[in-house]
């Protein structure tokens, strides 16, 4: 039988995991499909379209975040916060495993903030003039279009982090190699922002 803590461990783990591809598979539905998407969607359609669609993308997207950011919180504290983990190393200082996955916690509580205070109060007020309510101030799509790029573009770097930290022991974390890796995270994104476009929307 395990012991509770290993078997917490792996509960946790998974549950953050699955809520994190719930999050991000979202995040990236809503700027590499939804955003060609409405760009071509007639305005008189938006109001029948979008509120049913995005109502519901929404809430598994902002309850993803919150129990990805949940169950990463609990994880963490269940590996390093009694006896350190691998936060430290022998001397003290702060381990390279430890760098990287505070890194990428750091990256993840910034979108998750960005999902509950930023994107998810302005589109209530996008989908809500939409459904009859009041109208949207005019910022509010512009800011909440800001917040989903800025979030696309900070996934990269973040799972980067997540990854680094149990599987990337032989790279320390330099200077060097945070730039590289930060490089070929927003490269990447870059990339899917650019196919995106280029979808063919013909079979």
């Amino acid at each position: 039988m395990p012991d509770i803590e290993s078997a917490l461990q792996a509960i946790f783990r998974w549950f953050h995991i699955v809520a994190g591809i719930t999050w991000i598979g979202h995040l990236y539905f809503f700027n590499f499909v939804n955003l060609p998407f409405q760009g071509g969607l007639a305005k008189e359609m938006k109001p029948a379209v979008n509120p049913p669609l995005i109502l519901r993308a929404l809430y598994f997207f902002r309850w993803g975040a919150m129990w990805t950011l949940l169950f990463g919180i609990a994880l963490f504290a269940l590996i390093y916060w009694p006896r350190g983990g691998n936060l430290f190393d022998a001397d003290g200082g702060m381990s390279e495993r430890g760098m990287w996955i505070l890194f990428g916690g750091l990256l993840g509580t910034i979108m998750w903030f960005n999902v509950w205070f930023v994107i998810w109060p302005r589109q209530q007020k996008i989908l809500g003039a939409m459904l009859g309510g009041p109208a949207a101030p005019a910022e509010a799509a512009p800011q909440a279009a800001l917040a989903s790029k800025i979030n696309t573009y900070l996934s990269g770097p973040m799972l980067w982090g997540m990854i680094a930290a149990s599987h990337i022991t032989v790279w320390p974390m330099k200077v060097a190699t945070l730039g590289l890796a930060v490089i070929l995270a927003i490269g990447l994104i870059h990339g899917l922002y650019a196919t995106s476009r280029k979808v063919k929307m013909t079979i």
